[in-house]
């Protein structure tokens, strides 16, 4: 095992602090899209999924400045740590101090990645603008269930019963919220807070969804694409040397041979840090390079579609026509940005698991939201105190089963 060669987490508070960086950052992104898409009246859902996803492709470059600024690594050596631990992750096979590059491996990967996040991505933005954001986000994190389902079938592993009871539970009380009536009991026809400042600005449209069938049925498409992505990205795409890949009792079944080539890396670590290498590499530094190499794929691809979009009339081409519109599209992609990169370091750290039903916990904020900026204490009901509470209870589950992996 590599425990004293493991990637520094920084302690059970980092982990905890981007987690809690990654709910806020979708509560954000959820209730800016709406408000653009419906508010604002700019439906331009897949120019806004090409923007955000596009600008992934910052976290990466920000977090190596931030090395460099705050360590005494230099760069190079940063950057033949980081290759390193993708070389031998993708090509186990091949030993020595400075293995040769898996170039079509990674490439394949990364296309994987990006296409197993697109997708669901893309749905998401979709029936965001036809469906109330309360819906879409209790629906979209019951990829939770989804995830652990595929895992069991997939790779046909044991259940664990503590863990399903706590999928369960987590999807009960989502289900609870959806049906419960938290997103009926606001008015429709009465604007919010946000609906009042755009009525302020030029051009401002209140345009509610209207089809709200639909829209659940594409965020249900997307949550189990995303469950998929999430269990096939902690198998093939987090590093062996992440501290809970090989302490998540679910998963030893699937990485008997990254346990076996771990000796072998331990013997191999002094030699590649006295070679001048940062290795492994830095927290967080191997998935917010991944996610930014997403970013810039898709910015280099996904633009083809926006001018038949546009020619065959699906979706018209149109810049933000005021500033408001642009600052709050600016927001969605700061939310995106924060989400996915949080969202990738917790799959790796915490397993795909733990991390989507963490993330069900967006529906407890987003009731907050609802109080806050929406229809006040009205959006509180029986269903959405009972199923957020469910919530909270299957992540405190799971979360003990966290601590409890730690300390045997």
């Amino acid at each position: 095992m590599l425990s004293r060669y493991a990637p520094n987490v920084g302690g059970r508070f980092t982990a905890v602090l981007i987690f809690a960086f990654t709910l806020v950052a979708f509560v954000v992104e959820s209730q800016l899209t709406q408000y653009v898409q419906t508010n604002l009246g700019y439906r331009h859902p897949f120019f806004i999924f090409y923007l955000v996803h596009a600008s992934f492709s910052i976290i990466f470059p920000l977090h190596f400045v931030y090395l460099i600024w705050t360590t005494n690594h230099t760069a190079p050596a940063i950057l033949k740590g980081l290759s390193i631990a993708i070389s031998e992750h993708l090509s186990p096979k091949a030993s020595g101090q400075s293995p040769k590059f898996p170039l079509y491996r990674f490439l394949r990967l990364l296309a994987g990645l990006t296409l197993g996040i697109t997708c669901p991505g893309l749905l998401w933005f979709a029936a965001i603008s036809l469906a109330s954001v309360s819906d879409v986000t209790a629906i979209w994190n019951t990829n939770a269930f989804f995830a652990y389902l595929i895992s069991v079938q997939l790779f046909k592993l044991n259940w664990e019963p503590r863990k399903l009871f706590a999928v369960l539970l987590a999807t009960a009380g989502t289900l609870a919220v959806v049906y419960g009536g938290v997103s009926s009991s606001q008015d429709p026809e009465t604007p919010d807070v946000l609906t009042e400042a755009a009525s302020n600005a030029p051009h401002a449209t209140f345009i509610k969804p209207k089809s709200p069938l639909v829209g659940n049925l594409l965020t249900l498409l997307a949550s189990f694409g995303y469950g998929l992505y999430q269990v096939l990205y902690k198998i093939y795409a987090a590093l062996p040397s992440d501290p809970e890949v090989t302490s998540d009792v679910l998963y030893e079944q699937i990485l008997e041979e990254e346990e076996e080539r771990t000796d072998l890396e331990q013997n191999e670590a002094d030699n590649l840090s006295s070679s001048g290498a940062v290795y492994p590499p830095p927290f967080g530094l191997h998935p917010n390079f991944l996610t930014s190499i997403m970013g810039l794929m898709t910015f280099l691809v996904l633009w083809i579609p926006i001018p038949i979009l546009h020619w065959t009339g699906v979706e018209t081409f149109s810049l933000p026509p005021n500033w408001l519109t642009a600052i709050s599209i600016a927001g969605i992609a700061l939310g995106g940005v924060v989400f996915n990169a949080g969202f990738m370091i917790l799959l790796g750290v915490w397993g795909p698991i733990v991390t989507s039903v963490g993330n069900l916990l967006t529906i407890v904020l987003m009731l907050i939201s609802d109080v806050v900026f929406g229809s006040g204490l009205e959006s509180i009901t029986f269903w959405s105190l009972l199923g957020s509470s469910v919530i909270v209870a299957a992540f405190g589950i799971l979360a003990y089963d966290i601590k409890k992996g730690h300390s045997t």
